[in-house]
């Protein structure tokens, strides 16, 4: 379940800082509020394609963390396990960092990964 989501520099948002209580979250607003560069935040926390053009007018780089709670049985944990990704507690932290020169970083966890393995986390 996704707990927290904590947006920087992405097109209109400066700095969001969201948190999630359980159960079913709506996003609702008038066209132009901003939902779909929420979600357009969360691919790039999930391994999505980015382009520069999502890092907002006048910054070098967009930041976006997603934070969730892991349940005890998920899969997640054997697969982290597998590549030596540490995981104390049942939360996954997926973090992206994106410069305006089109290069992106990826983080699992404070560790750096490859694009392709937060992709293959995010799916």
């Amino acid at each position: 379940m996704l707990r927290a989501l904590s947006i920087r520099n992405v097109l209109l948002i400066d700095r969001l800082d969201l948190t999630f209580a359980p159960g079913l979250g709506v996003l609702t607003g008038e066209t132009g509020a901003g939902k779909s560069i929420l979600l357009d935040a969360m691919g790039l926390a999930l391994g999505e394609r980015a382009s520069p053009h999502l890092i907002r007018a006048g910054e070098t780089q967009a930041t976006v963390i997603a934070e969730f709670d892991l349940p005890a049985h998920s899969p997640l944990y054997q697969m982290l396990a597998g590549l030596d990704l540490s995981i104390e507690e049942p939360e996954l932290l997926l973090r992206r960092i994106l410069s305006a020169d089109g290069r992106s970083r990826a983080f699992v966890n404070d560790q750096p990964v490859s694009l392709a393995l937060l992709k293959n986390l995010g799916d």
